[in-house]
C-alpha cells in the first residue's frame, strides 16, 4: 500500500500489471462480489436511528442551552455547536442520498429531502444532482463539479483566467483556503436556494424543498431576532454559518484535492478512477469526525455501503489494491490539509505576474 500523494496532473492508464491476471474490469467485479457476500452492503438502520436519536437530543440541549443562557455572549458557543450538529445531519443527508440508510430508495430520499431542507437548509435535489456527477467522474476535468471554479481554482487554467481581487486571492489560495471556508456555509444554502428558483430544467421535490427551506429559515430567524438583541443575533447567524462551511468544507476537501487529475477525453477504467482520485484519512473517531468520509475510496468504489461496514471494506481494497498494482493513498488528516494547501498554492501560481518575483523586480525600468 502507498500512502503518499499522488503528483499532480492527468491519470494515464499505464498500470503495471501481470499480462496474465484479469482485467481491471473484471478485477472490481471480482472485488464487489466477495464485499457482498461478506454481507458490507446489508442497510444498518439500527445504526442510523441510534445516530439520528442522538443528534436530536444534543439538539434538543443546544436549544436549552440557547433559552437558559439568554442575553449573553455565551451564545456564541451555541452558535459553534449548531454549526457542528448541523453538519453532522448533513453527513446523514449525504448518507441517505447514496440509499445507505434504508433499502427503499424512496424512503431514502424521503429522510434525506427532510434533513437536507428541513434541517440544514439546503436542497436536496441540488446536492443529489452536484454529487452525483461527482461520483461518476471525480477529479475529471470538465465533468466533476467539485473542481469548477468558485472563488477558489482547481485548474491552472482557472486561476490563470483570474483578475483583479479574484486573481490576488488565487494567487494565495492556498493559505486563504480555511479562512474562505467560513463563507461557504453561505455559498452553500445560495447556491441550493438559487437552483431551486431556476426554470432550467425539472426539478423533482422543488415546491417541497422550497416549503421547507423557507419555514426553516423564516423559524430560525424569527427566534434569533425576537430572543437576542440584534447585534448578537447577526453574531449567532455569523458563527453558525462559519462553523458550518469550515467544518464541512474541512471534511469533503481533504479526500480530493490534491490527488491527480483525469483529462476530460480519457478512457480510465472504474476501478483505477475511483482508487487514484481519493485519498483515505486515518486516525481514532475519523469516521465520527468526518461522518465515514475518512473511507473515501471505499465509499466511491461502494456508494451505497452504510458508515459502519466501511472500516471492513478497508481491509479487502486495500489487499485488493496490493494484487493489482493500484495506488491506494491513505494518511493523517493534518498532513492531509496540508497536502491541499501545497496544492491549491501550486495551481494559483498561474494567477501570479512573473514580474511579481522581488529579483525580477530589481530590474525593472523606473
Amino acid at each position: 500500500m502507498t500512502l503518499q500523494s499522488a503528483t499532480l496532473g492527468p491519470i494515464r492508464n499505464t498500470i503495471t500489471r501481470d499480462p496474465n491476471a484479469p482485467s481491471l474490469v473484471n478485477s472490481y467485479s471480482v472485488l464487489l462480489k466477495s464485499v457482498k457476500e461478506a454481507g458490507l452492503l446489508r442497510r444498518t438502520r439500527g445504526f442510523y436511528i441510534a445516530l439520528f436519536a442522538l443528534l436530536v437530543v444534543a439538539l434538543g440541549g443546544l436549544m436549552t442551552g440557547f433559552i437558559m443562557i439568554g442575553d449573553s455572549w455565551f451564545q456564541l458557543l451555541i452558535a459553534g455547536g449548531l454549526g457542528i450538529l448541523l453538519t453532522q445531519f448533513a453527513f446523514i443527508t449525504h448518507e441517505a442520498s447514496h440509499r445507505q440508510v434504508f433499502d427503499s430508495g424512496r424512503a431514502n430520499d424521503r429522510i434525506g429531502r427532510f434533513l437536507a431542507a428541513g434541517v440544514v437548509g439546503i436542497s436536496y435535489a441540488w446536492w443529489m444532482t452536484k454529487h452525483t456527477r461527482h461520483h461518476a467522474n471525480p477529479n475529471t476535468i470538465g465533468k466533476d463539479p467539485d473542481i469548477e471554479y468558485d472563488t477558489i481554482a482547481f485548474l491552472e487554467e482557472d486561476a490563470a483566467k483570474q483578475r483583479g481581487l479574484m486573481r490576488w486571492i488565487a494567487q494565495r489560495q492556498g493559505y486563504l483556503f480555511f479562512p474562505l471556508l467560513t463563507l461557504e456555509g453561505l455559498n452553500l444554502h445560495y447556491l441550493s436556494i438559487r437552483t431551486l428558483f431556476e426554470k432550467k430544467e425539472r426539478i423533482q421535490g422543488r415546491a417541497l424543498e422550497l416549503s421547507l427551506i423557507g419555514v426553516r429559515l423564516a423559524a430560525y430567524v424569527a427566534v434569533l431576532f425576537l430572543m437576542l438583541p440584534m447585534g448578537m443575533a447577526f453574531a449567532f447567524l455569523g458563527v453558525q454559518l462559519a462553523v458550518f462551511g469550515v467544518y464541512m468544507g474541512a471534511s469533503f476537501a481533504p479526500n480530493h484535492k490534491g490527488m491527480p487529475m483525469i483529462a476530460k477525453d480519457a478512457k480510465v477504467d472504474f476501478l483505477s478512477k475511483q482508487v487514484l482520485t481519493s485519498r483515505n484519512i486515518r486516525g481514532r473517531g475519523m469516521a465520527t469526525f468526518m461522518g465515514g468520509l475518512n473511507y473515501q475510496i471505499e465509499h466511491h468504489l461502494f456508494p451505497n455501503m452504510p458508515r459502519p461496514h466501511l472500516a471492513r471494506a478497508r481491509e479487502m481494497v486495500i489487499a485488493h489494491c496490493e494484487a493489482q498494482n493500484i495506488m491506494y493513498t491513505e494518511t493523517t488528516l493534518m498532513r492531509s490539509y496540508g497536502i491541499v494547501i501545497q496544492y491549491l498554492n501550486r495551481v494559483g501560481l498561474a494567477a501570479r505576474d512573473p514580474f511579481d518575483c522581488p529579483e525580477v523586480a530589481r530590474y525593472r525600468r523606473p
